[in-house]
């Protein structure tokens, strides 16, 4: 017995050693090498300190910010065991509502979102599938525009040239659609002092 037992232990030790540590430290290492930035997360300075990700959306509030899509994330409610809480753009807790096109509750939340404004952009109403979507679209921004320039004081003229230079176009012309990095565009309008 312990004659067919013995390479299988070895083979499945050989394979958990090449596949579970070499391959990925050497495409860990490759990517390094390749792609520095976007290896070590695609991380955002400020004056020497990191502030974010261009690739994990962050929970804007402030009317002086443009706002992110909704964020369907959530972490344990401490004074509710077996409950969770709502925590926007909780990296640690990346997931959908799992909340279904059916389903009372997301209509609710949807209902809620909307408001009793019209033709408001999908993803001003949705969350995103991780729940931590850095992207906007185009129409979500210009949504803003007024209420940013107002709480800015500035005109909403520059606010809209300030939107248009950080819209994204589709990757390669053809893949994906345009979108505005919440992030980057509010950090430009920090920088516009």
């Amino acid at each position: 017995m312990l004659a067919f037992l013995r390479p299988a232990f070895a083979v499945v030790g050989l394979f958990t050693l090449l596949l579970g540590v070499a391959v990925p430290l050497a495409f860990t290492g490759a990517a390094g090498v390749a792609l520095p930035r976007q290896a070590g997360g695609s991380l955002v300075e400020r004056d020497g300190r990191v502030i974010g990700s261009a690739l994990i959306g962050q929970n804007f509030t402030s009317d002086r910010y443009f706002h992110g899509r909704p964020s369907a994330t959530s972490e344990p409610d401490p004074g509710n065991e077996g409950k969770t809480r709502d925590r926007p753009y909780n990296a640690a807790a990346s997931a959908a509502s799992q909340l279904g096109p059916t389903s009372a509750a997301l209509l609710e939340a949807v209902k809620g979102r909307i408001g009793e404004a019209r033709n408001v952009p999908a993803d001003a109403a949705t969350a995103s599938g991780s729940g931590l979507d850095p992207h906007v679209s185009p129409a979500n921004a210009a949504r803003q525009v007024a209420r940013v320039a107002a709480a800015r004081n500035l005109p909403e003229a520059r606010v809209r040239d300030l939107l248009s230079t950080h819209t994204e176009g589709r990757d390669l012309g053809l893949l994906g659609e345009p979108r505005v990095n919440v992030l980057g565009l509010n950090l430009a309008l920090d920088a516009l002092r």
